[in-house]
């Protein structure tokens, strides 16, 4: 997924880039107003500072909107519920006050293209599309798993993990991502409980190379 970031702050800027890099977005950085609009070509998510050098960020809100059906989302420190309906108004799909989690912003980034029909393998989203890697097989509209041609029976949630996983192709589906999608939610216990979800699967499976752990990020599929 392409973000683009529109942020002056430096500071902000070097930390966010690297962070929503490590959890597989492509993100180019705009530091001005003015020019925003000609970077929109291939972007997915506008995450949108409002407290521009150059212009006013509502006006700029409003100016993307008018260009372009982009997912936009504005993360400002302007967190009056004034600000946000102004901003909600001029054409934002969310907004985000500073200061934030950076796995809260993943998951409401995923929230807005999901809603958008635009992120793949929602949780709740009716699709007909077939995942297979060696011999394990995901077939999302029959909601069925199936190992060397037998039926392997998944929970709801362990079925949207490896649907997930397997979905993503060999990219990395972080844990932010995972949680969002199937969980809603992130708390204290998250990270535990989703780590007994893959491993129930790797014994289900009988597979248990097929969920590879990238440490300290998420998961991705491996070679079976």
């Amino acid at each position: 997924m392409r973000v683009l970031l529109v942020e002056d702050d430096d500071r902000v800027a070097e930390a966010l880039v690297p962070a929503l890099t490590r959890r597989g977005f492509h993100v180019d950085r705009q530091a001005t107003g003015r020019g925003t609009l000609d970077r929109l070509t291939g972007v997915d998510v506008v995450l949108l500072d409002l407290g521009l050098p150059d212009m006013d960020g509502v006006t700029l809100c409003r100016a993307i909107r008018a260009a372009s059906d982009v997912a936009i989302i504005v993360v400002s420190a302007r967190g009056e519920i004034d600000d946000r309906i102004l901003g909600l108004h001029a054409g934002a799909d969310d907004y985000l006050v500073k200061p934030y989690d950076v796995g809260e912003l993943v998951a409401r980034v995923h929230a807005v293209r999901r809603r958008r029909g635009a992120d793949p393998v929602g949780v709740g989203a009716v699709s007909t599309e077939v995942f297979e890697t060696g011999d394990v097989r995901v077939d999302l509209g029959r909601h069925e798993v199936t190992v060397a041609g037998q039926s392997v029976a998944l929970s709801r949630k362990e079925f949207q993990v490896l649907a997930l996983v397997m979905a993503a192709g060999g990219a990395v589906c972080t844990r932010e991502r995972i949680l969002a999608e199937v969980w809603g939610r992130t708390w204290s216990g998250a990270n535990r409980t989703l780590d007994v979800h893959v491993a129930t699967l790797r014994t289900k499976l009988g597979r248990p190379a097929l969920l590879e752990t990238v440490r300290g990020v998420g998961y991705r599929l491996g070679q079976v």
